[in-house]
């Protein structure tokens, strides 16, 4: 099992770089015959990295989330399966390769240091925790879905306000479609999310008596959870629409992004178990 795991390891990357070098053909050339094949691609390296992470956690005896490179690969699994539902549910292909690129460099760094780990922590073996980490890092790269159909929104929408229609006009779908994605994409991590958290409310106080709820990792992950919640909440109660929308789903990934920056590096969590 372990030579299959570390051949694994050494694939992935490649199938990512290939399914990223495919998209990417498409979105230059825009020939029909890429568009299914593509797809193909993209659940094949799927296929693929659910037997590693599953592998992983058998053979370790534990889900792959005890290090920051474990992490990694689910991170890259995450978001490329992520945008394969949205994709299966819009049916909008055109925007594959920025959000693929995203998974070959978390699969890549991944591959390149990962750490095979049998003694760890027993916390970590607790597969209440492991869904709550999935689930997690499911929402987050819903949120991350988000913040790049944000960034082709606003870059979209700069080129039709300055009169200039080049290549991202052509290939991107309309404004409207964009800010859709970009709240499904929202909605799917928001709702994901708020099911991690609920698991870790549940399962916290029996593996971690004396915590706290002032604990860093916390606020933040609560600050984050009240901000996309308050898009859901904007769009299904006061039918806040399009560019305000984008622009606050950015601001929420920015606090993410500074909120997993400030507890790794800064702030002292039950959450540090490695």
């Amino acid at each position: 099992m372990i030579s299959a795991i570390q051949t694994l390891n050494i694939l992935l990357p490649i199938l990512y770089g290939i399914t990223f070098a495919v998209y990417l053909y498409d979105f230059v050339k825009d020939t029909r015959s890429m568009s299914d094949s593509k797809r193909i691609f993209l659940f094949l390296t799927l296929m693929i990295h659910i037997f590693y992470l599953l592998a992983r956690t058998i053979e370790f005896d534990h889900t792959p989330i005890t290090n920051k490179f474990e992490i990694f690969t689910l991170l890259a699994f995450s978001i490329s399966f992520s945008y394969f539902v949205l994709e299966l549910l819009t049916d909008v292909r055109g925007t594959g390769l920025f959000i693929i690129l995203f998974s070959f460099i978390f699969q890549l760094i991944s591959s390149l240091f990962i750490e095979d780990l049998f003694e760890v922590a027993e916390v970590l073996r607790n597969r209440l925790l492991g869904l709550h980490v999935v689930s997690s890092m499911l929402g987050y790269s819903g949120f991350t879905l988000a913040a790049v159909y944000g960034i082709l929104y606003l870059m979209l929408y700069n080129e039709i306000k300055m009169n200039k229609f080049g290549l991202i006009f052509k290939r991107l779908p309309s404004l409207e479609t964009l800010y859709k994605l970009c709240f499904y994409s929202v909605l799917i991590g928001f709702v994901l999310l708020t099911f991690g958290v609920v698991i870790g409310v549940i399962w916290l106080p029996s593996a971690f008596p004396n915590f706290s709820y002032s604990d860093p990792k916390l606020i933040t992950t609560g600050i984050v959870w009240l901000i996309f919640g308050f898009i859901v909440a904007a769009k299904f109660i006061a039918n806040w629409h399009g560019k305000i929308v984008v622009n606050i789903a950015l601001f929420g990934y920015l606090v993410m992004i500074l909120s997993i920056v400030f507890t790794i590096i800064f702030a002292n969590s039950f959450h540090s178990f490695y």
